[in-house]
């Protein structure tokens, strides 16, 4: 199922805009575990998009762990890692971490507001739980 993905001029690169979209989606549950992600072609052709684009968004997915392809089977969404090292784990928490930081000053966001949003729905999606 291809979720709905705008791309807005907004300064951020398209394909930033697609990565971000797509781990909202698999993050809200609208792509699962396990869960086939549209081809890259049909992305392309969806957003009337360069091939190439798409290709280096979903390469940063599945660098970032979020999804995994799989040549001439195609692409899903990935099973929950399981515990990393706790080094390794400060790492790549630091690095996305900087990562946000970045995305958010580049749509001209304060990234200590959009720490607070994270807080504020992280503790709305506990009381849901």
């Amino acid at each position: 199922m291809l979720p709905t993905i705008r791309i807005e001029k907004s300064g951020v690169p398209i394909y930033v805009q697609i990565r971000e979209q797509m781990l909202r989606a698999i993050g809200a549950g609208i792509l699962g575990p396990g869960e086939q992600m549209p081809t890259m072609r049909q992305v392309a052709v969806a957003l009337k998009i360069d091939l190439n684009t798409v290709r280096h968004a979903y390469d940063e997915l599945q660098q970032a762990g979020a999804i995994v392809i799989l040549r001439a089977r195609g692409t899903y969404v990935a099973e929950k890692p399981p515990p990393a090292d706790p080094v390794l784990q400060a790492r790549r928490l630091e690095s996305f971490a900087e990562k946000m930081i970045a995305s958010a000053s580049a749509a001209g966001l304060d990234p200590g507001d959009v720490a607070r949003c994270m807080t504020q729905l992280t503790k709305r999606k506990e009381t849901k739980s």
